[in-house]
């Protein structure tokens, strides 16, 4: 039976190399979101992942196999910038990082639940979920920590009605956010942190993402996989 997939943040970078080996793989049918296209949401607008999900079904046959959260920002928050700036900064990353990703997770729990059928979550997390990051990126850690949490929780709840769950953690990946970022913080200091001596590529993510998809064991259910080239190690 072919696979059904939600994929969120298909247009560039880890979603677009995600969306990329779904696929080439004949026995996935992927939904992909993204900012643009017949699938496009902007998780900022609340009603967003709700109006999404819906979407996604309807153009599935009625039937989602697995979830896939990718789709989220990286975005600069600076601690003297004015507070109330600051602080709808932080409530933009959690909404769209990490409460779209949520109700998505509980649609999908939902869905499975009621149509007594198994299913996957893989959560796109980050390094800094575990590392943190730098001080103008409080939220952006926040959102991801928040990420991994919601991941192994899902787990433990429902494993035994064969739902399971995911979170992968890259560090810097050559995407155009990672590219940018490199610059800004002085890209030759910033890769000496990264014993492998280079950020990730897209197509490694997309490679951990796909098998805990499709071929992950179930006893797997609830782990974090790293992608970070040893900058950090738990």
């Amino acid at each position: 039976m072919t696979t059904h997939i939600l994929l969120t943040g298909a247009s560039r970078g880890i979603g677009a190399a995600i969306a990329a080996a779904f696929d080439a793989d004949p026995g996935v049918r992927a939904a992909c979101q993204s900012t643009r296209g017949a699938l496009a949401a902007d998780f900022a607008d609340p009603a967003a992942p709700a109006d999404l999900w819906a979407r996604a079904l309807d153009s599935l046959d009625g039937r989602i196999d697995v979830l896939v959260n990718n789709a989220g920002v990286f975005e600069d928050s600076p601690l003297d910038a004015d507070h109330a700036d600051w602080v709808a900064a932080w409530e933009r990353t959690m909404r769209i990082n990490l409460t779209a990703s949520a109700e998505l997770c509980r649609l999908a729990v939902r869905h499975w639940q009621q149509s007594g059928r198994e299913g996957r979550i893989v959560n796109i997390a980050s390094r800094a979920a575990y590392r943190g990051d730098s001080p103008a990126h409080w939220h952006y850690a926040a959102s991801k920590a928040g990420m991994v949490g919601m991941t192994k929780t899902i787990a433990r709840g429902y494993a035994r009605e064969g739902i399971l769950a995911f979170a992968i953690c890259p560090g810097f990946t050559m995407t155009g956010m990672a590219e940018d970022y490199l610059e800004s913080r002085g890209g030759d200091k910033l890769l000496a942190d990264i014993p492998l001596g280079r950020v990730a590529d897209p197509a490694e993510i997309a490679t951990m993402a796909r098998f805990c998809a499709l071929e992950a064991p179930a006893s797997m259910t609830g782990a974090v996989l790293d992608a970070n080239g040893a900058s950090y190690v738990r």
